[in-house]
């Protein structure tokens, strides 16, 4: 776990990692902790074009849902003090990265691919898993996006343990 020396400040608390690292689950535990609303970017995304994200990428591709993730995170960040959990993709996007790096506290839910592929095999909705081995392209994606989750300035490693034990992890390093 690596934290800042200016933790937490109230500003919106913002969840990256790859897919499976936790960031829904452990957010809607932490904000629960906290005392603080909880909103997951990936819903919000859903609720606003009316379709599921793997819909919006099958009618649309990965750019335009890109952008719309883009437009739903800037809104969800507005100085009001919450925990988001966003997309695996969407702190790869400058704008987004940006934004977050600089109005929010973004915290890394790292993990290995191994622990990621045993948590995502669960579900089949996943578009960028369709038809492939899922510890083979978790592995492929963490090797493009680590380096951009990394900016983070809290990384914390979630393992293959209860949910509550990345929490109790997020809330020491908030606390330093």
């Amino acid at each position: 776990m690596q934290a800042s020396a200016d933790a937490w400040t109230g500003k919106p608390i913002v969840l990256i990692g790859l897919m499976g690292a936790g960031k829904t689950t452990v957010g809607r535990r932490l904000a629960q902790r906290m005392r603080l609303p909880f909103v997951d970017a990936d819903h919000e995304i859903e609720r606003a074009a009316g379709m599921t994200i793997s819909d919006i990428f099958t009618r649309f591709g990965e750019p335009y849902f890109r952008d719309g993730e883009r437009r739903v995170i800037a809104r969800l960040i507005d100085g009001r003090p919450k925990v988001i959990a966003t997309g695996g993709g969407a702190f790869l996007n400058e704008e987004t990265r940006a934004l977050i790096l600089d109005q929010a506290l973004a915290i890394w839910l790292d993990a290995e691919p191994s622990v990621l592929a045993d948590r995502v095999r669960r579900r089949d909705t996943r578009p960028l898993l369709r038809g492939r081995d899922p510890e083979e392209v978790l592995t492929e994606l963490a090797q493009v996006r680590n380096p951009f989750y990394a900016l983070a300035p809290i990384r914390v490693q979630s393992i293959a343990a209860p949910h509550d034990a990345t929490v109790d992890e997020i809330l020491k390093a908030l606390h330093e």
